[in-house]
């Protein structure tokens, strides 16, 4: 009886150790502060393996302003031959109103399973004396840190007309040593037709400012072309940066001067939103006079060449014009031009395709192909093709053509020569005799049924052929009106272009390329909702999404993980090694459950 009782207190002290393997709590240094001071509050899990531990979710500080986080820390040791491990996720926080505040509870996931930290209320008061000075210390600090540490904004050119290329250089300033920022707030384009333009790597170089030594990389380029006159703003762009900034003692003793020493690097990281300045455009017409009948509104430097795949061919045998547009100027909205065909010819639809080049300044080339076929033979000139453009460095309007082309047609198979509209001969079989005399006798005539000439699979056929045809013209105009509404049909094959961006992501995951297939990831879930919410390119902005999904509907939760993804995306490139808890793999399962989420919600609102 004795044994069976010891061993249920064993069994319930070893299910008591692995209960408690685990624990997720939640603390605070202060529960009581003034108000605009300081506090930290912890979030710590404490387990056997680290490395399991995983999908960190902070709570919502709703009344209190983060400073700085979430700050990592680990810890190990081994009590009685067993490990003990934990890690601390921190963040300084203040309030800058008076009043009780709820923290909400932390999630974070080990081995699989969730676990969540208890909620903690903390009571601001009004703030000491002694308080309100460390206070304006801190704004000091912050006004200090913004010396060391902005973004400039650049345009290679204040004044342009419409269309022309201009070229905006955000460029970030520091003195200081900083960690991964995060945007806050992307530059609003309006009234712009924007090109990004690639940048690859952000790498610091050493460069003057105002007398002074600054560390500068480049972190944003784009080109902007106006698409309407007037004094256009570029709005500024905003990036939340993790500073580290030297960490004060508040005594006088004689470890002040010891731990001040910059051998033992004693600082904290605080929160610093830089904000670049704006910009302003005058942007002035393109000059009427002197304009070429031929232009289309094309600015830019470009040149123009032709060619064909052959010159001898015979009737019916098709041929292949091919224009090609190149330069330095916005290529997609470069007006094909148009040939002319001698009479005889056929001319289909061209086909178009674009190169564009993402570098200083943004160009490329437009390819277009015309397909004509000869009807008749003979020999014939295809005039040359004229192509207008502005060029604003110049202020001048060039006019280019391309070669003319003589074509040699010969006759080729089946070709039927006609002559007055009338029947080619050799088509015509004349009888043996010019007239057959009608037989008039010794004739058998058979009374047939009314119903034999015309039977059951007569009408069967043709009820068949005019529901096919029926169908067909509902699936034509269905087709034909989605094809003539650009935002409609961007909107029925969102998801497909987003699982495409996907498959690269994936790629770029086993190249071990971590910069392409964030910016990959990046461009499926930035290009669906594009493409869902019908917001152009030169207007995408963070909080146009997060609206347009609120508008729609769109559960709380999917547009928090909406923002939470598009951050992480947005802000990988500056700091690729830092990714936290997260691994590439779980990101992109998130992005891909993400989408499919959203489609859902999309489509259930669309049923109601």
């Amino acid at each position: 009886m004795i044994k069976k009782f010891l061993q249920l207190i064993v069994i319930f002290l070893t299910f008591q150790q692995v209960v408690n393997a685990q624990r997720f709590n939640a603390t605070v240094d202060k529960s009581v502060v003034g108000q605009n001071e300081r506090f930290q509050v912890y979030f710590t899990l404490s387990c056997p393996d680290l490395n399991k531990a995983s999908n960190f979710k902070p709570p919502d500080f709703k009344g209190l302003k983060i400073l700085s986080g979430p700050n990592q820390s680990t810890s190990m040791q081994i009590i009685n031959g067993k490990m003990d491990a934990s890690i601390t996720l921190s963040y300084l926080v203040y309030a800058p109103d008076m009043g009780e505040f709820n923290i909400g509870s932390a999630s974070i996931t080990y081995e699989g399973k969730a676990y969540t930290s208890n909620p903690i209320k903390v009571k601001v008061e009004k703030a000491s004396p002694q308080a309100q000075q460390q206070n304006s210390n801190s704004v000091k600090s912050e006004k200090e840190i913004a010396k060391s540490l902005f973004i400039i904004a650049e345009a290679d050119k204040r004044n342009a007309c419409v269309g022309e290329q201009i070229i905006v250089t955000y460029k970030l300033y520091t003195k200081v040593n900083i960690a991964s920022p995060q945007i806050t707030k992307l530059p609003v384009f309006q009234g712009f037709w924007t090109e990004e333009v690639d940048i690859k790597n952000i790498n610091f170089d050493v460069a003057m400012y105002n007398n002074e030594r600054f560390k500068v990389a480049v972190i944003k380029k784009a080109a902007l072309f106006p698409t309407k006159t007037g004094t256009l703003t570029v709005s500024p762009f905003e990036l939340k940066i993790p500073v580290q900034v030297p960490k004060k003692r508040t005594g006088n003793d004689i470890f002040d001067e010891f731990f001040n020493d910059p051998f033992f690097g004693r600082s904290e990281t605080v929160d610093f939103t830089a904000k670049s300045n704006s910009l302003q455009i005058n942007v002035n017409p393109i000059p009427q006079q002197g304009a070429p009948q031929a232009f289309n509104g094309t600015v830019g430097n470009f040149n123009i060449n032709s060619e064909i795949d052959k010159k001898n061919l015979k009737t019916n045998e098709s041929a292949t014009i091919r224009i090609i547009i190149s330069g330095t100027g916005n290529i997609k909205l470069i007006t094909a031009p148009e040939i002319t065909v001698p009479a005889g010819f056929e001319k289909y639809e061209p086909k178009v395709v674009e190169n564009i080049n993402r570098t200083v300044p943004i160009g490329g080339q437009k390819i277009i192909d015309y397909l004509v076929i000869p009807r008749n033979p003979g020999t014939f000139e295809i005039p040359p093709v004229e192509f207008s453009y502005f060029n604003p460095s110049e202020k001048r309007y060039v006019t280019l053509k391309t070669n003319a082309f003589k074509l040699n047609v010969e006759k080729g198979e089946g070709y039927v020569e006609n002559s007055n509209n009338s029947v080619a001969k050799e088509n015509v079989q004349l009888l043996n005799e010019d007239i057959r005399y009608i037989k008039s006798s010794n004739y058998k005539l058979t009374k047939k049924s009314e119903n034999s000439a015309i039977g059951l699979w007569f009408w069967a056929g043709a009820l068949s052929a005019a529901l096919i045809f029926a169908a067909l013209v509902i699936t034509g105009k269905k087709r034909e009106k989605l094809y003539s509404d650009t935002r409609l049909l961007k909107y029925r094959k969102a998801e497909k272009v987003a699982v495409k961006k996907l498959e690269a992501a994936k790629n770029a995951i086993a190249k071990n390329d971590s910069a392409g297939f964030y910016e990959e990831l990046s461009k499926a879930i930035f290009g669906y909702l594009e493409d869902k919410l019908s917001i152009d390119k030169s207007d995408f902005t963070a909080d146009k999404v997060l609206a347009g999904l609120t508008e729609r509907n769109i559960k709380e939760e999917l547009v928090s993980k909406v923002k939470e993804l598009t951050e992480l995306c947005e802000f990988a490139r500056f700091a690729p090694q830092a990714e936290g808890l997260k691994g590439k793999n779980e990101v992109y399962d998130e992005a891909v459950a993400l989408i499919a989420s959203l489609e859902n919600s999309f489509d259930l609102r669309k049923k109601k």
